[in-house]
This record gives C-alpha cells, structure tokens and sequence, in this order.
C-alpha cells in the first residue's frame, strides 16, 4: 500500500519526520528518492532534530556516510548519488544492523542491496515549495508506523 502526502513548505516536510521519527526503533531504513533540491535532506534534518541531534545536517555528497552518534539513537545518514550503482567495498550493508537508524538518499540506485524491510519515500516536486510524498513501507513494522502517523 502507498501514501500519499503533500507538504507546502518545509516546515510542514520537518513535521512529517518528526511524526516518523516518533516511531523509529534500531535498525530502521528510510529510504528517500526525488530530484535535487526535492526535499530529502530537509526531511532528514527534520528526522535529526527530532532524535535530538544538534550536530549540522548536511548531505554526505562527498563523504558517502555520515554519523551522528550522540541522538536518542545512531543516525546514518547516506548519499549514495556519486556511486552509481558500485556499492562493493564501501560497507552500506552493514550499517543496517547497527542498532541506529539509516537514512539513505537516492536509495534506487542501490536497490539491489537494500534490505527488503525498510520505509521507502519518493519526493515529488509540483512547484518551489509544494511537495508529494509517496510513502511505501515495505514489512510489518513500517506499515505499523503508516497507520499510526498517517
């Protein structure tokens, strides 16, 4: 089952988080997918804050994998736009099992070693500020939150 939410500002993308974030559990996977600029760093900052992370949240273009550490659990938050599929070597899978919570940007382009549990959200840009978020949770745990936030 997918959802569909659309969100006018960032303030209203930060609040979805939020609500999300009030739902995590270790191990969790968020995978987020859209054009630049669509949204999907806003909403891991809204994620961020939410844990108690006061650490800058910026997205890891270059370094890949960024962790913050020091939040009500570890947040990995992951970039994978600049690897282009070639995932060998760099250790993504085994974050998924670290006990915090792993934020993936541009996740479709390593589909084929994301763990088959996980929340994928898809960033649909209509105008500057107005965004549709299409929400498939993918396993019990994730349809769980779904029902429970929206």
């Amino acid at each position: 089952m997918e959802y569909k939410i659309t969100t006018h500002n960032e303030e209203e993308t930060i609040e979805l988080a939020a609500n999300i974030e009030s739902e995590k559990f270790p191990n969790m996977v968020i995978c987020l997918n859209g054009d630049l600029g669509s949204g999907k760093t806003v909403f891991t900052k809204g994620f961020a804050t939410s844990m108690g992370i006061t650490e800058t949240i910026t997205s890891p273009t270059f370094t890949i994998i960024k962790e913050y550490l020091y939040g009500e659990l570890p947040l990995y938050h992951m970039d994978v736009y600049r690897l282009d599929g070639a995932t060998e070597g760099v250790g993504i899978e085994d974050y998924y099992k670290k006990g915090g919570v792993v934020i993936i940007e541009w996740a479709d382009t390593i589909e084929d070693i994301l763990p088959k549990e996980r929340l994928d959200i898809k960033f649909i840009s209509s105008d500057e500020n107005k965004r549709v978020l299409v929400i498939e949770p993918h396993g019990k745990q994730y349809e769980d939150i779904c029902e429970a936030i929206l």
